[in-house]
């Protein structure tokens, strides 16, 4: 048996391919929309894929399922447990609990795992070339590496009203139901790991067992002890911020994703080219450098997105393609990372490009506006904005600052006065440069603090010090 994982640090996402060495067939689960990884996989290992799966309706990164259908001629299983509230709205072979896809020697058995979604199905995986029982779980966004799947997304991005608490309840369930009953060897193979926002304290070990998460993990005490309670209250406690777009990633992925076929290289644009495409505003600038490179000039309406760190995560925010009709116009240093950020953009559903630039020769660069930490206490009436998550945020900030994550800005900006300046501040800055500039875009004249809430700290202390 081959099992093959797929990371994307981007979004702390994992896919797999498993194929039957023997018979050369192989299924895709939880697989992205650049599906070129999955080709070459197939490919360099001799194999064909013949069929795709995922584990539930995903909340943070769009589906490539249906593109992996169309491409290889698969066979593409969704879940059909969960109730009518949320199905899938596209055609596809239903799987319930118990079912069975056969690839070669290799059994995949679905189990109805609910509680991160209602539908939520994890694999077990049994090699019949080498044993008659499963010997590895893909968990999906069931149990993860310290931890188990939020069950509040449906109440953050998809319109629930406290289904949490359902969902929370359910978990529990399915941990009992499931999860005890599996022996200790089990390998699992979770859908993310840490930095992804489908839990709130995932490892960054790609796997592990099912004894060892039993017995350490927060949750085995109170499954142990049979406390529905004390594990709902635990779970439920100290989630991170659900980005915006995780409500657009919902009705997609349940709806179907829009198929993209060959991506292609993106074409390269002249700079005289580039220049007249904005200026009509018939095309969005995208600036993938450095965030000091973006604060020492960019031109004005483009959107900050660095081509290295969340590149997908960060597009999402600046972006929303429902609202954003424009093709993106990218800077890159070349054409391999131009291509790069676009394949990153579209696994969040960011389908449209004029192509790419590698120079701003032409354009008028405009610095970012920013006020230092001993300048802020001196502006009068300031609304000063805090885009971190709010873990963070109640773990310290600036005095007075309202906290709107960068992830939900943009969603929420008529939080934000029209009449009033605004300082906003992230930890470092990164994340705040991708938020100031969508604002500014977006109309609001944003001034950045300097070095963010670590140069304000450190203003504090030089302060205590002098005195």
């Amino acid at each position: 048996m081959l099992l093959e994982r797929f990371y994307d640090d981007d979004l702390a996402q994992a896919s797999y391919l498993i194929g039957c060495q023997a018979t050369g067939e192989a299924i895709v689960i939880d697989g992205r929309r650049d599906i070129e990884a999955y080709r070459s996989a197939a490919a360099r290992n001799g194999m064909r894929i013949v069929a795709v799966t995922e584990t539930h309706i995903h909340a943070d990164y769009l589906s490539g399922s249906r593109e992996i259908a169309r491409a290889f001629g698969a066979t593409l299983y969704v879940s059909g447990d969960g109730g009518q509230d949320w199905q899938y709205g596209f055609d596809a072979e239903r799987l319930h609990d118990g079912d069975v896809i056969a690839i070669g020697n290799i059994r995949i058995q679905a189990r109805h795992t609910p509680g991160h979604t209602p539908e939520h199905l994890v694999f077990l995986i049994t090699d019949g070339a080498f044993a008659d029982d499963p010997g590895y779980l893909l968990s999906g966004d069931f149990v993860f590496a310290g931890d188990v799947g939020r069950p509040d997304l449906l109440d953050e991005a998809a319109g629930g009203v406290d289904t949490r608490f359902q969902g929370a309840l359910d978990m529990f369930d399915s941990l009992r139901r499931v999860f005890l009953e599996l022996p200790d060897h089990i390998q699992v193979y979770p859908a993310h790991g840490a930095g992804s926002a489908c839990g709130k304290s995932l490892g960054a070990i790609p796997s592990t067992t099912v004894g060892y998460e039993r017995r350490y993990a927060w949750w085995g005490p109170y499954l142990a002890a049979d406390d529905r309670d004390g594990f709902v209250q635990q779970l439920l406690d100290g989630q991170p911020d659900a980005h915006a777009y995780f409500a657009r990633m919902k009705r997609e992925n349940r709806d179907g994703p829009a198929l993209l076929g060959d991506l292609g290289p993106l074409t390269e644009l002249s700079s005289i080219e580039a220049v007249a495409a904005v200026e009509a505003d018939a095309a969005v600038l995208i600036d993938t450098r450095t965030p000091a490179a973006v604060r020492a000039g960019s031109p004005s309406g483009s959107l900050a997105i660095p081509a290295s760190g969340k590149t997908a995560t960060w597009g999402a925010w600046a972006i929303d393609p429902e609202q954003e009709h424009r093709p993106l116009l990218i800077l890159a240093t070349n054409q391999e990372e131009a291509d790069t950020v676009r394949d990153h953009l579209v696994r969040v559903g960011i389908d449209r490009y004029a192509g790419f630039i590698t120079t701003l020769d032409g354009f008028t660069l405009v610095p970012s506006a920013q006020v230092s930490p001993d300048d802020l206490t001196e502006l009068d009436d300031v609304f000063v904005l805090d885009v971190r998550n709010r873990n963070e945020y109640v773990d310290g900030h600036v005095p007075g600052a309202v906290n709107i994550s960068a992830g939900r800005v943009l969603r929420d900006i008529a939080e934000l006065p029209s009449d009033r300046p605004i300082v906003a501040y992230c930890q470092s800055g990164a994340r705040n440069i991708v938020a100031t500039q969508a604002l500014r875009r977006a109309g609001l004249p944003v001034t950045e603090l300097s070095g963010s809430y670590l140069g304000w700290l450190q203003s504090q202390d030089t302060e205590r010090q002098a005195v």
